[in-house]
């Protein structure tokens, strides 16, 4: 079978109408402001590992918990050095 040929224009369909006097710039920049609106763009290797964002969330969370378990250690064990140090 052959493929027929496309005719390529720079026309766009009749559908598409694009008025652009009604546009209204930067319509939802307050919004974004006002509700803290974050976009993080994950790298596809890393996306694979996730289902949805909220699967990201959750592992963020344990990460940051984690951290500041580890960062509660660390400075125990500095104070305590310290108070060995000193004693």
């Amino acid at each position: 079978m052959k493929r027929k040929n496309r005719i390529h224009s720079d026309e766009l369909r009749p559908e598409y109408d694009f008025d652009y006097s009604k546009a209204v710039r930067g319509k939802y920049y307050r919004r974004l402001l006002k509700e803290g609106s974050n976009v993080v763009v994950l790298d596809p290797d890393v996306a694979k590992a996730f289902r949805d964002s909220a699967a990201v969330n959750d592992a963020l969370r344990s990460l940051l918990q984690a951290a500041r378990f580890s960062q509660r250690s660390t400075e125990r064990s500095r104070r305590a050095a310290r108070k060995r140090a000193t004693a």
